[in-house]
């Protein structure tokens, strides 16, 4: 339960900057952890809140004495380590900007990012990462500092000398720092001090799933806007435990550490791989995870997998009281109000027909929830509350499956220009089927291609205006006049739907709705969804703008094609051979008619009448972006001509 002190708070009682906030929680918390990261012999390590405090004053203290000042852009490339948190603080702290990009961001993007930045200072997670920035220098023209994280090799240092950068190493800055701070007494505070909440933070380039990055200039008051209704929707109480396992240079990761800051809890660093992650859960027991879609994805892949594997009696049981958990929590949703509801309905009358099921089935389910679905959340911990989702969307089929099983995830929306909250599920009283209303200090409204105002229940274009809404984009006033209006509304090129209880339902992305030769608009991502509900498709790609019909690329599930295969006695030489075979190809056509029907809810021009397949798994920061989404600008050029012969 929230904590007194975490309901109701206005968001002008909150600090102006993240700085502030943070040294007003490590006045309050001062010896509750902050940090836990795995130290280089494997054992979990704390820091508390106070010397995470004193840790980034140090930082902030070391820049100074290089010379960095207010209102700089630093930039910041590393991947997530609970040193990341002490740079960015410590950035900040002084008034100055970082700019973050993820180790594996690739030379062309730093080339532009860090000279579009003018970036003077940038810090750099290890060795291979100065590599990278040395071989692009000569388009680095305002560089001049390089501070790494980890050790630097001598023959590295000497390239910098040669290129005429100063190289200094993460604990030298902190050495600078405590020398610079016993010499000039409360001078990084008073800079602390300075801070406005219409200052920026950071400068997020977005990794596009379009092309080009653009700067988003996201402010401390874009951040403070949320934190004040975000820790009643998404609780913790001081001491307790999140994981960290998203990387932490986007939006929503940043954010859900100020989340987990402001209420005193402990952000605890560990990866999103199944035995790394399901190990810190059992070690450290925490109450939230923060993840995109995909992880929980992976997570109910691999439950069901296991299942499967057991067979028998174990597997019956299992589909058999996942069936009745599915049917009791939908009876459960439209008695007790949890599902999306876009027009009026009968309680009375719902209760009067589903009374009778609903008693009959409590039993059951209470059966299944003790011989199977209590196992099943044990692997999670003893304290486990709930996982956040956001930076994509949730597959329906997954969310079902955790609430059948008892395990709470809500879903939220933002993107990285609002910083990136609009509207998440509360944990409390989560509304199935939606992303929740929009939070205190945002409005959101949907119009339709007239701008005009819909109603709820109307699909359109979703806009937003209030606190969480970017200043722009860096340098570009062009681009952010096309996406911010001159009332404040800003254009999410999202499409969506409003309930009549004000939640939001969204149904995809402008730009990725297909328009076929019949005029027909397709939205491609309730069809993929749909299609990778298989457990032998992976991922898939709806395509077939300007055709006839729409036609698909699907990425089979290695796994299971191959114990398909082999309970089939199917004989292949490679797993590219095996793709081709007849059966495999029956096997995908027959999942293809199943999953995309009149009974599933689809209409006769979203049916798909071609498909083919691509043998390697999608790749973050190839085909995916940072947040696992596809880029289809990048699949429609490196497929082309496949793309092409499913339409002769």
């Amino acid at each position: 339960m929230p904590t007194k002190n975490q309901k109701n708070i206005p968001v002008n009682s909150l600090p102006e900057t993240l700085p502030k906030m943070f040294s007003e929680v490590a006045a309050k918390y001062p010896k509750i952890a902050a940090q836990c990261y795995k130290n280089k012999n494997k054992n979990y390590t704390y820091i508390s809140y106070q010397d995470v405090e004193q840790i980034s004053l140090d930082f902030a203290a070391g820049l100074l004495s290089c010379g960095v000042q207010r209102g700089q852009l630093v930039g910041l490339i590393s991947d997530s380590r609970f040193e990341w948190q002490h740079i960015s603080m410590g950035i900040m702290t002084i008034g100055a900007v970082d700019v973050p990009r993820g180790s594996d961001a690739n030379e062309k993007d730093l080339t532009f990012i860090l000279s579009f930045a003018e970036c003077e200072t940038v810090i750099l997670e290890n060795d291979d990462q100065v590599n990278k920035i040395l071989r692009i220098k000569d388009s680095l023209n305002n560089l001049k500092i390089i501070i790494v994280i980890d050790s630097i090799k001598e023959e590295t240092v000497k390239k910098c000398e040669e290129k005429k950068l100063l190289v200094l190493t993460y604990d030298t800055i902190l050495a600078k720092g405590k020398i610079f701070r016993s010499q000039n007494n409360n001078k990084v505070e008073e800079e602390r001090s300075k801070g406005h909440s219409s200052d920026l933070a950071c400068v997020i380039f977005t990794s596009g799933t379009t092309g080009q990055p653009k700067g988003a200039m996201l402010t401390h008051g874009n951040f403070i806007t949320q934190l004040d209704e975000l820790q009643e929707r998404i609780y913790l109480n001081p001491g307790e435990k999140a994981l960290s396992v998203l990387p932490v240079w986007h939006a929503f990761e940043r954010l859900c550490e100020y989340v987990v800051m402001i209420q005193a809890a402990t952000l605890c660093y560990s990866k999103p791989v199944g035995q790394r992650m399901l190990e810190d859960f059992k070690n450290l027991n925490p109450q939230l995870l923060p993840a995109v879609p995909r992880v929980f994805e992976a997570l109910y892949e691999g439950i069901v997998r296991a299942m499967r594997k057991q067979g028998g009696v174990v597997y019956f049981a299992f589909k058999l009281f996942l069936f009745i958990g599915k049917l009791y929590r939908r009876i459960t949703r439209i008695l007790f109000r949890r599902k999306a509801r876009i027009q009026e309905d009968n309680l009375i009358l719902n209760w009067m027909i589903l009374f009778i099921p609903f008693i009959l089935l409590w039993p059951f389910n209470k059966l299944g929830d003790k011989i199977v679905f209590s196992k099943i959340r044990d692997r999670l911990g003893t304290s486990f509350r709930a996982g956040i989702s956001g930076g994509g969307a949730l597959p329906p089929a997954v969310d079902e499956f955790f609430w059948a099983v008892g395990i709470c995830v809500v879903e939220g929306y933002g993107l990285t220009e609002t910083a990136p909250v609009i509207s998440v599920r509360p944990i409390k009283n989560p509304i199935f089927g939606t992303i929740g209303a929009p939070i205190r200090g945002v409005e959101v409204r949907v119009l339709d291609n007239k701008g005009r105002e819909l109603p709820a229940g109307i699909q359109g274009v979703i806009e937003v205006r209030g606190g969480t809404v970017m200043k722009g984009y860096y340098k570009q006033p062009e681009l952010t006049s096309k996406v911010i209006n001159k009332e404040g509304w800003f254009n999410t090129g999202d499409i969506g739907l409003k309930t009549i209880n004000g939640e939001l339902i969204l149904k995809g992305r402008v730009k990725d709705t297909i328009v076929l030769r019949g005029g027909e608009n397709v939205e491609p991502l309730p069809i993929e969804m749909k299609l990778n509900e298989s457990r032998y498709i992976s991922q898939s790609i709806v395509v077939g703008q300007d055709q006839r019909h729409l036609a698909a690329l699907l990425v089979p599930d290695e796994i299971e094609i191959k114990e398909y295969a082999e309970k089939n006695e199917i004989s292949y030489t490679t797993y590219d051979e095996l793709l081709k075979t007849t059966e495999i190809h029956d096997l995908l056509e027959n999942e293809i008619i199943n999953l995309i029907s009149a009974k599933n809810g689809f209409r006769m021009f979203e049916r798909i009448s071609h498909f083919d397949c691509i043998s390697k798994k999608l790749e973050i920061g190839v085909e995916l972006s940072a947040k696992q989404e596809i880029k289809r600008y990048v699949i429609r050029k490196m497929y082309a001509n496949v793309i092409k012969n499913l339409f002769l």
